[in-house]
């Protein structure tokens, strides 16, 4: 139990995570001593299970890669909330998880049981919050006004669910990562629309198999189709992102930026490019290994997002240089954002020393370009980019310079 994975985690971190396995299984424990047990819940949950398991298979076909996969498990979690007992909707993820695990990746298992905890919380919530409101004999509304008030609360209860399982998952992220965004981590658009259609689908299947468990046969295609859409949009999001980074690929990133250069030009707007080049990163891939120097990318990374504006575009350009596009900056508050991203980027450790104060920091050398009338269109830009950036190398490095005027054609000394 010692070489537990889990031990490794911050302390809070590890205190969180164990606190909502905790509060999962007691939760568990509690629900099943209110429970009335019928037979149709029963088949019911079972048949809500194959659900379930049905997307686990379509996951396990599909390939995805390792990491967070987004799938269509909230559609039949949702139905358990609305028309079982608080008990099956907290037992459910965790048949979920056993399968993901064996059938699709094997994944730290203290990731899986909280995973399985902080659903079938926010699950089981949705389903006290729903069976607590509403006390009729029937389980389906009678009359129109009792139709929209089912609906309405429906609606509710599944929000609720999101609400609670966000708030619990995002809360971990942010105790692992105090730089990552909350938008990011919620998917931005395509996440929230994905999880509407998810709380939409997850009502109407509810609806459906009130009336009989055999009407989940027909809304399995739905979630079937749910999870494809889903699975684009990740795939969509991987193939627009720099894998070992997260940030944007420079193709992607070339593509965007070009378009906000263009319109800036047309508007008259002031807009500037910084392209950051991490100092002697050959050197820390040789003297520290390949794996050190990922790590270095991905602090660079993380705190370029930290410190931009909403706005601002960072991109991974190639190798260990990254690229950045500043909306609404002409070239003096082009280099303020650049010398304070260059101070907070002096804070990264490299792997080496003894103790934590002798341990050496990187530097970064950054070169900034700010549209003017000689400037034309993005590869202007990037040229007078480049060649600051040259001028900050020159310099001795660990330094910011902006670009005088643009250059014809981009230097490529190193």
């Amino acid at each position: 139990m010692r070489r537990w994975p889990l031990w490794q985690l911050r302390p809070r971190l590890r205190a969180y995570v164990l606190a909502v396995i905790v509060t999962g299984g007691g939760a568990v424990i509690v629900a099943a001593a209110f429970t009335p047990w019928r037979a149709r819940d029963g088949v019911v949950y079972a048949f809500l299970l194959a659900f379930g398991a049905v997307t686990v298979e379509t996951a396990r076909r599909a390939g995805e890669p390792a990491g967070g996969i987004k799938d269509a498990q909230g559609v039949w979690e949702i139905a358990a909330a609305l028309l079982l007992p608080p008990f099956y909707a907290l037992t459910g993820p965790i048949v979920v998880f056993v399968l993901l695990q064996w059938r699709v990746r094997r994944s730290l298992a203290y990731r899986r049981v909280f995973s399985a905890a902080a659903i079938g919380l926010s699950t089981g919530a949705a389903s006290l919050a729903f069976h607590s409101a509403w006390r009729r004999p029937a389980l389906l509304p009678a009359g129109r006004s009792g139709a929209l008030a089912w609906v309405v609360l429906a609606i509710a209860c599944a929000v609720l669910r999101f609400v609670v399982n966000s708030a619990l998952v995002v809360s971990a992220i942010k105790l692992d990562d105090p730089a990552a965004r909350t938008r990011d981590l919620l998917g931005g658009r395509e996440g929230l629309a994905n999880d509407t259609a998810e709380v939409c689908v997850g009502v109407l299947v509810a609806f459906a198999a009130a009336i009989t468990p055999l009407m989940l046969i027909v809304a399995l295609p739905c979630g079937t189709l749910l999870q494809r859409s889903a699975s684009h949009a990740q795939l969509l999001h991987a193939s627009r992102t720099d894998a070992k980074t997260g940030l944007l690929a420079a193709v992607t990133w070339q593509r965007e930026a070009a378009v906000q250069v263009a319109r800036a030009l047309r508007t008259r707007t002031p807009l500037a490019v910084a392209m950051v080049d991490i100092d002697h990163f050959k050197a820390v891939n040789d003297t520290y290994g390949h794996l050190a120097g990922d790590g270095v990318l991905q602090a660079v990374a993380r705190i370029l997002s930290a410190g931009m504006r909403e706005y601002d575009l960072a991109g991974r350009f190639g190798g260990e240089e990254f690229s950045l596009l500043l909306p609404h900056a002409d070239g003096t508050e082009a280099l303020s954002i650049a010398e304070r991203l260059r101070a907070a980027l002096a804070v990264i450790p490299l792997p080496g020393g003894s103790e934590a104060g002798d341990r050496p920091h990187i530097t970064v050398s950054i070169g900034v370009a700010a549209l003017t009338d000689g400037i034309s269109d993005l590869t202007d830009l990037l040229a007078a980019a480049d060649t600051a950036l040259y001028r900050a190398k020159r310099s001795g490095r660990n330094a910011v310079r902006l670009a005088d005027h643009p250059p014809a054609r981009p230097e490529q000394a190193r």
